[in-house]
This record gives C-alpha cells, structure tokens and sequence, in this order.
C-alpha cells in the first residue's frame, strides 16, 4: 500500500498544493515501482485547520484538489492500472464547519442537534473550568467553552485535537447512520475501502472520568499506566462490526484499515477479528528501537497477535504523523521519537539515518503481511528539518506553545526532477511547504535506472516480494537475536545485522539483493539488510 499525501504529492496546476488530477498523471510512479494499492489522504471539503483531518463535507471533494469528477477519474485511471484506491475517513470528529456543528452551536443545551457532539456544562460555580483535565493530543486542554446567544458563556466541547475539530457523540443513532450512508457513498463511486483516522476513539469512556497522565497517541494496558478513557473503549467494536456488513454487501474486495495506536498487540488484535476490521497499523513496530532484541520482540508479537485471530499483520516505518524513518533512524538510538525537528534542535546523522532506513525496509519488506509506504521513502527522502518557524502549518506548533516543531518536515512536497520548478512537484516554483535545496538530489530522475538508488532498492524488494510470495509466507526465526536478526520467509533467507562487527553469511549462500555492499569475505556489515538463498 502507498500512501499519497495529496497537498504534496502533484500540482497540476501550479497554485503550490497537490491536487488530484496530479495524483492521476503520476499514477505511473506506483505501477513502476510496484505498489498494488494506494491510499489517499484525506481531500475533503475543509478549512485545513488540520490539512484536511477536519472535515466539512464527507461526500465532496475541496476545490485546492478538485472536483468530484477528478476523484472519478482517480478511481477509474487507478483501476485501469491494476491499483486498488483506498480512501481515509475521518470518524472521530468532523470540522467546526460541518453544518451539524453550525446547528449544535446554535442550539440549546440538551438539544438533539447538541447531542451528536459532546457538549458538557464546565466545571466550578460559573462554569468557567473544563468538564475534565484531558489534553489535547496537540497541546492545551481538549475543551473549548462556547458563547450562547445573548453573549454569555455557554457550554464546553471536547476536541481531542484542534478546537476546529469536535468530537463526535457516537452514542448517538443518527451519527452512525450518517456515516454507514458515507460508506455507502465512496463504495458507490469504486474506492475499494478506507482508512479510519483515529479508529481507537471514538467511544469515549461514559464518565468522562479525569485522566492525569499525558494524552500520548500509543498508550494502553500493558504500559506502566491504564488505558485511557479516551482511546480504545469496548464500545468501537461494534461500530466496525456495522461497518464490515456494509462492505461485505459490495462486490469484490473493500477493505477496513485501522489508524489505531494501541498496545499491546492482543489489543491491537481485536480490531482485525473476522466480523470487524481488515488490518490495523502497526504503530508499536514503527516505533520499535533498532536494536535485534527491539526488532525481533516487537515482530514476534505481533505476528502471534494476528495469528489468534486470522489476520494479515501491517508493517509501517513512516507516514504523514511521524518524523521519515531516513531521518528518525539516524538518532540516537534508545532516544524518544521528537514531535518534529528544528534547525534549532540537534540534527540527526543523515548518512546513518539512510543507511539504516535501508536496512530498516528491506528487513520490512520480507516480513508476511501487509507492507505500507509513504510517499517519497522510495527516494530516501529525509525529515525537513530546518525548516524555518514562520512557515510551519501544523496546528501542534501553536497549540503546544512553539514546544512541539510538529509533522511539517515529513509533508514538504517531493521531487521528482532535480532541476525542474519546485523539483517536479508543479509546474511552478510555488510550494505549500518549503522544500530544502537538498531535496534535489533525492529527486526521482536522479535515481531512475541507477545500481543502488534507493528507488531502484525499493523496485527490486517489491518485484521480488511479489514473486516470492512473501506477503503470503511465514516467518521461521533461524538465530536468537542479540545482534543480528535472521530469519526465513520460504525460499528467502533474510540477516539484518545491527552489532558492531561484520556477520558472516551461511556458507553458500546466493544473494537477491543487499542494502549495502558486503564486504569482500561476504560478511555482511553494521546497518545492513541482505536477501538471499537458502
């Protein structure tokens, strides 16, 4: 699955944000690389206060992107290519813009209109304190008081991320109707399935109870803490189970992804039972140290988390929310993923930090399962990380009071030419982030057809994955781990090594593929991945 961030991906017409006719002139890319599905961001309607995760209108599409008809046409050239097109729904909240909310603002307290939020008096004689402590995942607290009608202070509204972005009451029966008529909707029109922004909170625990630690997304029984109230309630299943008849009822395959950062693994698991969700990522994996134990712990659960319920298990090393795995695997390592980085932070080793996303990803792309990519990683494309303050977008870096450098640096727009106006991206020099001069020398034209790329590394891992059959396979571990991983999947033999020292290959053996040159005695070095027979 290759994920497209549409604001970064092609402008086709020059005005600096990605829209979707590009994305269908540069549908090519996926089918030369070798992706069988795309997913889209979100391109709905919205007032961007979160790039487009808040959204004003489900069954539309924003005019910075398009129309409906360029979404058809998506669709169609995407299917005429062989690619399945997975869209992302945004349930947890819609936009302060959605008319519903325009409605719940300018009805009573109590009122049906109110309800398909959560509206709470505030706390204290005059009500001027939040219902509860919870955080934003943003920053600040998670509850905005409004204003009624003669002026005075009104009731509060829970926003687990911007205040442009209130939550939904999924108590409520006409909420889920609304959004099995949504499904309904993109299925309709051919999407083959979507991807469920924070699929883990929807069910708010009914008390509300107050939760002292901090909102962090990966939190959860298991952790040194309880599960919050928040995230991950019992009550989301049955959603899902809703959800899966809806497409079941559809021909062909459609598909039910879930953005869930939970843990353990056993409850990332209940997501994918046979009734309920398809595959949910894999968060605990992407944020797994780089370390053989780290590695080997963390795949190990969760294939035997998946396994219980008889599901494909996800792997992901970078998306749209985290820092690019070409840049977070040159930190130290054992060190806490930032939210964002500055030119003012310390900067990670860039060349390490590509050698190991190599490593990282070759070992990725052996693993059974589902493999998911973000926009760019094919070209080894880094974090910005210099990006100057002034043009940051992100709501995180307002709200968390300039502490928090936010997601900006893994969005900037990629390059697809090195001397062409914003690097291919339009035909302008016009771009909605700013990308860094160094961007050019990732660009696509310059690693087209080239021994070593990191594209041309990309090309061959996916070709042979597909006719390995490795997707498919079963992981049988061939060395405990303390400082190499080594493991089989079939007729593939896969060493990653992360010790210090140079490891040897099994005598005989025949290599696919290797993220780095071996050394002349075929052993394989520090940060290396290699594929190969038996």
């Amino acid at each position: 699955m290759y994920q497209i961030y549409p604001r970064s991906f092609a402008d086709l017409d020059g005005d600096g944000i990605g829209d979707l006719p590009g994305i269908t002139a540069r549908l090519d890319h996926l089918v030369e690389l070798g992706a069988d599905a795309v997913w889209l961001s979100p391109f709905y309607p919205s007032p961007q206060a979160d790039a487009g995760y808040d959204v004003a209108d489900y069954r539309n599409v924003d005019p910075l992107f398009g129309g409906l008809p360029d979404a058809d046409a998506l669709i169609g050239k995407a299917h005429s290519l062989g690619l399945r097109v997975i869209v992302d729904l945004v349930p947890n909240h819609t936009s302060s813009a959605h008319p519903w909310f325009g409605a719940a603002l300018a009805a009573a307290p109590g009122s049906a209109e109110r309800q398909r939020y959560i509206f709470r008096d505030g706390r204290g004689t005059s009500g001027d304190e939040p219902p509860n402590d919870w955080q934003s995942v943003f920053g600040g607290p998670a509850w905005t008081r409004t204003k009624d009608a003669d002026g005075q202070p009104g009731q509060w509204y829970l926003h687990l991320f911007d205040p442009g972005q209130p939550d939904l009451n999924w108590d409520r029966p006409e909420v889920r109707a609304e959004f099995l008529d949504i499904l309904r909707f993109w299925l309709d029109r051919g999407v083959d399935g979507f991807r469920v922004d924070v699929a883990h909170g929807l069910i708010k625990q009914a008390d509300l109870a107050d939760w002292s630690y901090p909102l962090e997304p990966l939190s959860g029984e298991g952790t040194d803490r309880p599960r919050p109230p928040m995230w991950d309630q019992d009550g989301v299943h049955d959603i899902y189970r809703d959800w899966r008849q809806v497409l079941n009822s559809y021909p062909g395959e459609r598909i039910l992804v879930a953005e869930a950062w939970v843990q353990p693994a056993e409850r990332l698991a209940a997501y994918v039972r046979p009734d309920e969700m398809h595959q949910a990522f894999n968060f605990e994996y992407l944020e797994a140290a780089w370390t053989a134990p780290a590695q080997y712990a963390v795949i190990t659960r969760s294939l035997e988390a998946s396994a219980a319920v008889n599901a494909p298990t996800t792997w992901v090393l970078s998306n749209h929310d985290v820092i690019r795995h070409a840049t977070r695997l040159g930190l130290p390592v054992g060190q806490t993923r930032p939210n964002g980085i500055g030119a003012d932070d310390p900067q990670p080793d860039a060349v390490l930090g590509l050698r190991r996303a190599r490593a990282a990803t070759l070992l990725m792309l052996a693993l059974p399962g589902s493999a998911y990519l973000f926009q760019g990683e094919e070209l080894g494309l880094p974090e910005h990380t210099t990006m100057p303050d002034e043009a940051r977008q992100d709501p995180t870096w307002e709200r968390s009071g300039h502490a928090h450098k936010g997601r900006d640096g893994c969005r900037v727009p990629i390059p697809w030419e090195s001397d062409a106006p914003s690097y291919g991206f339009g035909p302008t020099d016009r771009s909605w982030l700013p990308q860094p001069a160094l961007y050019a020398e990732y660009a696509l034209d310059l690693q087209r057809g080239v021994a070593g790329s990191t594209y041309e590394l990309y090309r061959t891992a996916l070709r042979l994955r597909r006719e390995l059959a490795l997707g498919r396979g079963t992981v049988y571990w061939l060395t405990s781990p303390d400082d190499v991983i080594h493991f089989r999947n079939g007729n593939l033999s896969v060493l990653t090594n992360f010790g210090p020292d140079p490891a040897p290959l099994p005598e005989g053996a025949t290599v696919l593929q290797s993220t780095e040159p071996l050394n002349p005695d075929n052993h394989v070095p520090t940060d290396v991945t290699v594929w190969f027979h038996p």
